[in-house]
């Protein structure tokens, strides 16, 4: 469904974004103020929940913004796999071999939707309902949680997961079907922990370090996310498109204020 190709995402999620979280270096940041304004920097400004997004280009953003993140990333790697590459937040390069065996994972991913769309008969109204719809669906529901995960939070030059990541609160049933996707601070600190045992962590991290961890509700995070702009203007500093509406990263505000009221 997510047309990702295992070796690609192995390299961008894995290797780079855990290694340089929220950090120059991090292909899933937001874009800088500073940098050009290509299409990949207009496409995120428009569909990224923020707030300056037209409530109807977010409604489209949530159901494609997966598909302009992998095809941005994809094509970096695939055309160029250079470092210079501008219209991705941060680019990075992959070896040859693994250039190959990503077009080759993902012309097989390409083969089997295409086949998928064949048992359709291309069918429009077969299309929208069985293909198009439940893709979209699936897509909302997880940049719900990757538009929470870390825009809200400042950059961080040290890859610190309490400062650069947040966890969200949700019903419990959606924990049970999405394995704990929301214990999102958790996953930094143990990438390769059972998800399973993430609540656990996160009992912990409520005892050591109540001043530091981000664990909002996710009605606030996504209010956070509407009411600020969507650029950085420096580590700290959010900024809109025009370069006239600039704001503290909020999350540096909470985290004063739960400092404060654990001093009292």
């Amino acid at each position: 469904m997510l047309w990702m190709p295992p070796t690609l995402w192995k390299s961008i999620h894995n290797r780079v974004h855990h290694n340089q979280t929220n950090a120059l270096g991090d292909p899933d940041r937001n874009y800088l103020y500073e940098q050009p304004k290509t299409w990949g920097k207009w496409i995120h400004n428009v569909v990224v929940p923020s707030v300056e997004v037209n409530p109807l280009w977010l409604t489209v953003g949530m159901s494609t913004a997966w598909g302009v993140h992998l095809f941005r990333n994809l094509t970096s790697v695939l055309l160029f796999n250079r470092e210079n590459v501008d219209y991705v937040p941060s680019a990075f390069t992959v070896s040859a071999k693994d250039r190959r065996v990503i077009f080759g994972e993902f012309l097989v991913i390409f083969l089997l939707h295409l086949s998928i769309l064949a048992y359709l008969q291309f069918n429009p109204v077969k299309l929208i309902f069985s293909y198009f719809l439940p893709i979209w669906m699936g897509y909302a529901g997880l940049m719900f949680y990757i538009y929470t995960n870390h825009l809200i939070c400042p950059m961080t030059k040290v890859n610190d997961p309490l400062l650069n990541s947040v966890s969200i609160r949700v019903p419990k049933i959606f924990d049970r079907l999405h394995l704990n996707f929301s214990y999102h601070t958790e996953h930094h600190l143990f990438p390769g922990m059972n998800s399973d045992y993430y609540p656990l962590v996160q009992e912990l991290l409520k005892i050591h370090y109540p001043e530091s961890f981000n664990l909002l509700d996710a009605g606030e995070a996504w209010h956070l996310l509407l009411t600020t702009p969507r650029h950085y203007k420096d580590e700290n500093t959010l900024i809109d498109w025009s370069g006239e509406n600039s704001v503290p990263c909020p999350l540096n505000n909470l985290i004063d204020k739960e400092a404060v009221k654990t001093a009292r």
